[in-house]
């Protein structure tokens, strides 16, 4: 992420607001009866969880402008919010959701033409940002020292990633290939604004791919993220800013275009960009939408494809946004799909969500597994991961009490341990993770240190 995965990353969240809701009687999905929202494994092979243990609290009776009215003008990490307008993950897992399509990272080691790489690598960095439509519950802040693996052997690749700083809130993270083919790493530093009606995010930082095949490397930062409707109407999310991939190798480069929705939302979720060479020849034209599609054309039948249709001439009316909340910043009419142009190549397609993803925090089916305690996790993943984290559990358990206590608990013992630091003047020291300068931009980042699959955790703080 992009994200700049979710928008109020920042907040430094405590509440004693909570609400009593049952979930006795919740709905059981395709028929099968879930366990840990699990479902039973057939012939003793066990399969990843298709949904969550529970459907998530309505938050009808909750205003986030309730609490954000009191901040105009304040420092974002200081707000309290309560738990009911966050979703059951970590930020560190939210992050994780970047690797969603590996597969494309893959498909690019085996491409030997460097513009056919750059095509899939940035269909990867769209790809990356996919998984924030609709997600407008806030991830759980990070711990100082907590940590998230993920190891997918079907898809050949492992995750590491740590909370190294807490003010600021700073989150690094390091995935490698099973079989040598990539490393992709980077960490990222929310920095967040609002603007009275919508808060903005910067996703500070830098995202590395390195294809060891290749000998290449390449770097870029993630767009702009904002949350419309903080304050009153339905919440939206929209993605903006130009994003630049450079390949430190060839010295190729792609510019993608994230647009604003503009005034009639006729470019609402649109990607639009090219990739040039190192003489700055243009080389393809990127198309698409950040939450459906990417196609790669060839310059010369893109322009044509224009011009015919400027000839043709544009014969629809845009709809006016009148009425409404006077007060909201309403959401466009999302627009009709994208349109292939003749002699475009689809580089990534998004997978549908599942059909019960609204009553699960809009997550995607890759979302609903990360949480999971898979079978034998236990004893040997680090104390410090996510999915250990009592407040995250309780809250995916549909336990809203138990998550909003547990919160509090975990941040007070958090402050009382940074206390206990700055009375023995201890510095905290980083476990996974160092300080650094990125290689190829030669700005600082956080480097990857090593020896967490290892499994020598005796020295881990006790965080939760």
């Amino acid at each position: 992420v992009t994200w700049m995965a979710g928008i109020y990353d920042a907040f430094s969240l405590e509440s004693d607001d909570s609400c009593e809701v049952s979930f006795k009687d919740a709905p059981v999905y395709e028929g099968k009866q879930t366990s840990n929202g699990r479902v039973p494994s057939e012939n003793g092979v066990w399969e990843r969880r298709t949904t969550l243990p529970a459907p998530m609290f309505s938050r009808n009776d909750f205003s986030i402008w309730g609490f954000l009215k009191k901040c105009i003008g304040m420092e974002l990490s200081k707000i309290t919010m309560p738990v009911v307008f966050n979703e059951p993950l970590s930020f560190l897992q939210r992050i994780t959701e970047y690797m969603e399509h590996a597969y494309l990272i893959h498909k690019a080691c085996t491409m030997s033409d460097s513009i056919e790489r750059m095509q899939l690598v940035a269909a990867f960095a769209v790809s990356a940002v996919a998984s924030q439509w609709d997600r407008t519950g806030k991830p759980f802040n990070p711990l100082l020292g907590e940590t998230y693996e993920l190891t997918r052997e079907d898809e050949s690749y492992r995750l590491i990633s740590e909370q190294v700083s807490h003010h600021p809130p700073i989150s690094a993270f390091f995935a490698e290939s099973l079989s040598q083919d990539f490393v992709f790493h980077g960490s990222i530093y929310p920095k967040l604004k609002f603007w009275g009606k919508s808060v903005e995010a910067e996703p500070k930082g830098t995202m590395t791919l390195e294809l060891s095949k290749h000998k290449e490397a390449y770097t870029w930062t993630n767009p702009m993220c904002c949350v419309h409707n903080v304050i009153l109407g339905k919440l939206w999310i929209e993605q903006y800013g130009t994003v630049e991939i450079v390949n430190h190798s060839t010295g190729d480069k792609c510019v993608l275009n994230f647009k604003p929705c503009g005034m009639f939302g006729k470019e609402l979720h649109r990607v639009e960009g090219h990739i040039q060479d190192k003489n700055k020849k243009k080389r393809r034209v990127i198309y698409g939408k950040w939450t459906e599609c990417l196609y790669t054309i060839e310059p010369k039948v893109y322009e044509a494809n224009k011009k015919a249709e400027k000839k043709n001439g544009d014969t629809k009316k845009h709809k006016q946004n009148t009425g409404g909340a006077v007060d909201a910043d309403e959401m466009p009419d999302v627009q009709e799909t994208v349109t292939m142009i003749p002699g475009s190549t689809l580089q990534w397609r998004i997978a549908p969500r599942p059909a019960h993803s609204a009553q699960m925090y809009n997550f995607t089916s890759f979302a609903m597994t990360l949480n999971e305690l898979e079978p034998g996790m236990e004893g040997v993943i680090a104390p410090t991961d996510c999915r250990l984290r009592p407040d995250i559990r309780a809250m995916e358990n549909g336990d809203i009490d138990t998550a909003s206590q547990e919160k509090e608990r975990l941040e007070e013992k958090q402050r009382a341990a940074r206390r206990e630091r700055a009375k023995d003047g201890e510095d905290w020291s980083t476990r996974w993770f160092h300080q650094g300068v990125n290689p190829y931009t030669g700005t600082s980042d956080w480097v990857y240190t090593g020896g967490y699959f290892d499994r020598k955790y005796s020295d881990l703080p006790d965080i939760y």
